[in-house]
């Protein structure tokens, strides 16, 4: 039964990642790629404990930790980017 839990999520986290590179390629504006990148690096956890799950070990996990670090430092550069045009001052 947790098999056939973890293909379902698998292809409900797949469609949302391809569905997010689509707004970011073809996003109206910088807003809109910016949530969709966010939402990619949500949906990029999700499956990486999906596969931690999946596989057995506790080495997707720590990765998705760190993914979640990185996924929240490059959010909160990019929306500083459009606020004040700069990064680092």
């Amino acid at each position: 039964m947790i098999a056939l839990a973890l293909d379902f999520a698998f292809a409900c986290f797949g469609a949302a990642m391809l569905m997010n590179m689509w707004v970011v390629a073809a996003g109206r504006t910088v807003e809109d790629r910016i949530l969709a990148l966010d939402t990619m690096v949500i949906n990029a956890i999700a499956l990486l404990i999906l596969h931690g799950i999946w596989a057995g070990t506790a080495v997707f996990f720590e990765a998705a930790m760190i993914i979640a670090m990185l996924g929240f430092v490059s959010t909160v550069a990019y929306a500083r980017f459009i606020l004040r045009g700069n990064i680092i001052e």
